[in-house]
């Protein structure tokens, strides 16, 4: 028999250790430009959150991070959790999320799945343990994607995992296969 908190504490690791993964053996340059229009990059996705455990798990459950300070709060420009600026280092940014994840665990540890906290400065309502974890396990999953994608568009490399990347291997005619499908479809299209 599992136990549901750690299952759950499971998926969200899983989660974490394929951001970072993303990181590995990339310049700076690449774990810090943009490669969509609205700006995603790596590092950003990392420090955004960093910023996200450590409202969720720590000062929604009156167990504030003292650590980096929340950029998605109080004064911070628009969108300052989703870029690394040229004067913070990578290291500091990976360490600070890294320390606000074993905040998160320790909050998670102590607490019941159905303890009750409030989101500084959200609707003023109760949010369990088991919302606020289902909330950032999905949370995070919907950024390793993102990570992943953008990882992809740099140096090719996709997959969940180093070691099996959980992806089927493409030849060199499966995307001429996929644009041409995609062709026909819109030329059949009413």
């Amino acid at each position: 028999m599992t136990d549901p908190k750690d299952d759950l504490r499971v998926y969200l690791q899983d989660a974490r250790d394929v951001l970072l993964w993303k990181l590995e053996g990339l310049s700076e340059y690449d774990v810090r430009r943009p490669l969509t229009p609205t700006g995603t990059n790596l590092l950003g996705l990392v420090k955004h959150l960093t910023g996200a455990e450590a409202l969720y798990f720590g000062a929604t459950f009156g167990r504030p991070f003292a650590g980096t300070p929340l950029w998605i709060t109080g004064d911070a420009e628009p969108d300052a959790d989703l870029w690394a600026r040229a004067d913070e280092a990578r290291e500091d940014i990976v360490t600070g999320y890294r320390t606000a994840w074993a905040h998160s665990d320790e909050t998670i540890a102590a607490l019941p799945l159905d303890a009750v906290g409030r989101i500084p400065g959200g609707p003023d309502k109760g949010m369990t343990l088991h919302r606020i974890l289902t909330h950032m396990i999905a949370e995070t999953h919907r950024h390793a994607g993102h990570a992943d994608v953008v990882r992809e568009l740099i140096d090719g490399a996709a997959g969940q995992r180093p070691d099996g990347p959980n992806v089927a291997p493409h030849d060199p005619e499966h995307v001429g296969r996929v644009e041409r499908a995609a062709k026909e479809a819109s030329a059949a299209a009413p």
